[in-house]
């Protein structure tokens, strides 16, 4: 191949997948590529707002989880000032792990190599033999890296590694509409149940996240088997009436998927007990409306968190309950993602209710949940084609045209209560194209303005 001056091969790549999404088609080798996987990794994840893990799973002063960003390890740590922290789990004299254990409680870290000590807050506090052999070492200069920027957000903790990043309000931007439906219903909010359960599947981490922003059109084959024995109401899986299923895309970079019963108010398929409590509170008139006709909503915030609101049943014959699943796509390879997700339900819902939402959510979409088991069992196909030599022979594309143009014989809404693009049904992709247009964005380098919506 004759490259262009100055442009590297995946600059060039991606150049080509730019073209192609104006037309509805992605090469395979966006799933698959390791060298658009490195620098997804520099381009993206150190310098978009990454989801972290809730404020539930360190909620006293020491409390910490690891989590990665990209591939780099962090410790969220809540220090003694009761800040939240996100360090580098890296000593600054060798580069050893400083913190061997995924969660637990530390006032300090030893590293196990040279012994160098950090506080929780991630300063250096002490250093062996420092009188004989760093005498002069200014022990403030060698503290643990840390993210410039954290955010928590209805206990949600975001992180983002570019000290130049937009606050993670612009980032969000109109997405906050959808977010505060899904995590404000009630006055004390969403609670986390139990711990977040991991596991690693062999696909790419965007096959996860853009199939969050709206793939409909996998639910009632994929799942098929979950609809037959009757934990799914059908019309939650795949909307029958046009007007029942809307695909949002293009808001401020993310997009959601809602599937509702227009004139009904099933609330998530909550049931009385817990609706009781749902208030609008901080959601307006429009939101809370649309939080009351809502069967389902599933979305993704850019590049790697995603939620589900659902209601399900853990057996065949019984009522519907609802839950909220969110989950954090970490990158392992440009073949391997591991999965960590956790199931929330309203604060004000009796423990026994909440007993049974987890009960739901474990049989789901968890390692073993139905739901689950049917999504990772496909996503690998997608990745392991990228690799296939003569699926480039061939030029291969995905498709990706399902509701673009012409192909749709419905317009979008002209009138839609909340931001963004609404599009008259759910047979689409116009979500998972969103999804790509952000992704093209953040690696042509222009995507610091990706709350402006004509960037």
């Amino acid at each position: 191949m004759n490259h262009k001056f100055g442009a590297s091969p995946t600059d060039e790549l991606i150049d080509d997948i730019r073209r192609d999404l104006d037309i509805g088609l992605i090469a395979p080798a966006v799933f698959s590529d390791p060298d658009l996987y490195q620098a997804e990794l520099r381009r993206i994840f150190t310098r978009t707002w990454v989801f972290l893990g809730h404020e539930s799973e360190i909620p006293n002063r020491g409390d910490f989880v690891q989590r990665n960003i990209g591939e780099d390890p962090f410790i969220v740590i809540r220090d003694d000032n009761g800040d939240v922290r996100v360090l580098l789990n890296a000593c600054r004299h060798r580069g050893a792990t400083v913190c061997r254990v995924q969660a637990g409680n530390a006032r300090m870290f030893v590293c196990p190599y040279h012994g160098w000590t950090y506080t929780n807050s991630g300063e250096l506090s002490g250093v062996p033999v420092r009188n004989l052999g760093y005498a002069k070492l200014k022990l403030s200069d060698w503290g643990l890296y840390a993210a410039p920027n954290v955010a928590v957000y209805s206990g949600l903790i975001f992180a983002n590694l570019d000290k130049d990043a937009p606050s993670f309000e612009e980032y969000v931007g109109d997405y906050a509409w959808y977010l505060d439906i899904n995590f404000h219903l009630s006055e004390g909010g969403m609670e986390v149940l139990g711990e977040p359960h991991r596991w690693l599947v062999d696909a790419n981490w965007k096959q996860g996240a853009e199939n969050f922003c709206g793939d409909s059109a996998h639910t009632q084959m994929t799942h098929r088997s979950a609809l037959q024995i009757g934990v799914a109401d059908l019309s939650s899986a795949g909307a029958p009436k046009p007007d029942a299923g809307v695909h949002v895309h293009d808001i401020s970079g993310h997009a959601v998927s809602i599937r509702r019963r227009p004139g009904e108010k099933p609330f998530f398929s909550y049931p009385p007990e817990v609706k009781r409590h749902f208030r609008p509170g901080a959601l307006n008139e429009q939101q809370f409306a649309l939080a009351e006709e809502s069967l389902l909503h599933n979305g993704t915030l850019f590049p790697n968190f995603s939620f589900l609101h659902i209601g399900l049943s853990e057996e065949s014959g019984k009522e519907e309950a609802g839950f909220l699943t969110v989950r954090l796509w970490m990158p392992k390879g440009p073949r391997q993602t591991e999965i960590v997700s956790w199931i929330l339900a309203p604060k004000e819902a009796s423990e026994e209710y909440k007993r049974r939402a987890y009960r739901i959510g474990m049989s789901s979409f968890s390692p073993s949940g139905n739901f689950e088991q049917d999504d990772v069992s496909v996503w690998p196909g997608g990745a392991r084609t990228g690799g296939s030599i003569f699926a480039a022979m061939n030029h291969m594309r995905y498709n990706y045209q399902m509701g673009l143009g012409d192909m749709s014989p419905l317009p979008p809404k002209e009138i839609w209560d909340g931001p963004g693009i609404a599009d008259s049904s759910n047979a689409g992709e116009g979500g998972l194209r969103s999804f790509h247009k952000t992704w093209l964005k953040w690696m042509k380098g222009s995507g610091r303005n990706v709350a402006d919506p004509s960037n």
